[in-house]
């Protein structure tokens, strides 16, 4: 069980791209509740591998926000159980060379994970 009830309600949703989609809304805005609701850890013991599976994506993309609005990141973001051995690319139908491009070109939130998005696919929200 993930715990934060931010996080547990966006889990919950049936489409992951539209969890991710209310997900960015919320960073977009800098919504102070859900910001805050970050500060308290997240036991990722208790969370089954689904639940950690969706953590590891959506820790990149809270955690490339946050410092793009020069925001603490709270250290349970960063723990290691939140990170893919081999790379996961968000988009259904990526060519190689655009899994290089992603790879290169992705800051070290999503690096640091092995999660790629298309940051321009991003900027929209």
């Amino acid at each position: 069980m993930i715990g934060n009830k931010y996080l547990q309600a966006l889990f919950s949703y049936d489409d992951e791209d539209t969890s991710l989609n209310q997900l960015l809304e919320l960073l977009k805005s800098k919504d102070i509740e859900f910001i805050q609701s970050l500060r308290e850890p997240v036991d990722l013991d208790l969370c089954n591998q689904a639940e950690l599976d969706y953590l590891t994506k959506v820790s990149a993309l809270i955690d490339y926000y946050l410092q793009v609005h020069a925001i603490e990141v709270p250290s349970w973001l960063r723990d290691d159980k939140l990170k893919y051995d081999k790379p996961y690319y968000h988009s259904k139908r990526i060519s190689d060379f655009m899994k290089f491009k992603l790879q290169y070109t992705n800051p070290a939130p999503f690096k640091e994970r092995n999660v790629f998005f298309d940051l321009n696919g991003l900027e929209r929200v």
